[in-house]
């Protein structure tokens, strides 16, 4: 269903915003994908097409990058997207657990969303965060030290449409469609909300003080004239 007018007038005042920031213009088209997916709830085929018209671009063009990255849905999407890491360090802690247990409970596999609308359930190679497996994001905001039962809890509250406080950063869990604006570029006033790092995160730069312990020196050579020095 192609955009309403009014639609369509601030898609195209927000994506001059964006485009304004790079020196190319194609070099907008991962937020402007964000953006059109904070109206449509996914990366639709009108929202392909404004992406590519904005920038000249085809829509072969745009599909092409729409579909390599994970973050951008080719299908309506929840409005919260779980993601349960089952990579190497969070399989181990239990994340291929976790998944089963929330796939059950839920009634839908990777990929799939809950008859309601609300929660779209993904298997997630790597959310970046080992040192608190197995972790769970809920539209990439951070659950650490999760396990079956409390992932079904939350995935519940999600449901129940009750207020949800990740682990560390923002106050609270926002829907996936204004999360997307925000990470098309448009702040919401949320950055500076909760611990961006925890113990576990800074435990090796304590020690590190507490111990004096220091990098040791890196040779390394100019190539422009094979001098090597000590940085």
């Amino acid at each position: 269903m192609a955009y309403t007018a009014e639609t369509l007038e601030q898609l195209r005042t927000d994506a001059a915003q964006i485009v304004a920031r790079y020196p190319q213009e194609r070099s907008a088209l991962l937020p402007l994908l964000h953006l059109v997916q904070s109206v449509d709830g996914f990366v639709s085929p009108d929202g392909i097409a404004f992406c590519a018209q904005t920038l000249g671009l085809s829509n072969a063009e745009v599909s092409a990058v729409a579909t390599f990255y994970t973050q951008y849905k080719r299908h309506p999407n929840g409005r919260y997207t779980v993601g349960v890491c089952t990579n190497t360090l969070c399989a181990v802690m239990g994340g291929d657990e976790i998944f089963a247990a929330v796939s059950d409970h839920l009634g839908v596999g990777h990929d799939e969303t809950t008859e309601d609308g609300a929660v779209t359930l993904e298997r997630v190679e790597c959310n970046a965060a080992c040192d608190y497996a197995p972790v769970v994001m809920v539209n990439w905001e951070f659950f650490d030290n999760q396990t079956p039962r409390s992932t079904c809890g939350l995935v519940d509250r999600l449901r129940a449409g009750e207020k949800v406080r990740p682990t560390r950063g923002a106050d609270e869990v926002v829907e996936f469609k204004p999360m997307s604006r925000v990470l098309a570029g448009f702040g919401d006033g949320r950055a500076d909300e909760g611990p961006g790092a925890g113990e576990a995160s800074l435990v090796g730069l304590r020690l590190a003080k507490e111990k004096g312990w220091r990098a040791p020196p890196v040779e390394f050579t100019n190539p422009s004239d094979g001098d090597s020095r000590s940085k």
